[in-house]
């Protein structure tokens, strides 16, 4: 579990703890006991929101299946400050509701199924020319 004031690092990939909001802030993650937001702490609009104000047009959104609005308003904020929005698409959620929350809501850039969206954050987030070697974990330019 990621925690307070962690420090945010490159090819990494982080957990936040149960019953506390996640925010993003320039170079760390920080952790809060705030009051739920509409009935949940963790929000996910509280960390979307948080990333969208520490790096703007840099973040990537990812919203997955669930049973409420959250992740809308944070969605909405992200692309608001030039940043990517993903949303699994609901057909092929477990429970489709968050994710055609979202797509009603917001901005989405794109839909897809679960499957795709690992690929599709690869191809979005390595430079061109650059290409991933998944056996070693890789990165190397293509001649």
């Amino acid at each position: 579990d990621v925690e307070d004031k962690e420090e945010i690092r490159e090819g990494h990939v982080y957990v936040g703890p149960s019953n506390y909001h996640l925010l993003v802030e320039r170079g760390h993650f920080a952790l809060s006991a705030d009051e739920p937001v509409m009935h949940a702490r963790p929000a996910i609009d509280v960390l979307f929101e948080s990333a969208a104000d520490a790096f703007g047009k840099d973040v990537v959104g990812v919203l997955l299946t669930g049973m409420s609005r959250d992740g809308s308003a944070g969605l909405k904020k992200i692309k608001a400050s030039g940043g990517f929005a993903v949303v699994q698409d609901p057909e092929t959620a477990k429970d489709g509701r968050m994710p055609a929350a979202a797509i009603s809501a917001a901005l989405v850039d794109r839909v897809l199924r679960l499957e795709e969206i690992a690929s599709f954050l690869v191809e979005l987030c390595v430079p061109r020319g650059v290409r991933h070697d998944r056996r070693q974990g890789q990165h190397s330019s293509r001649r």
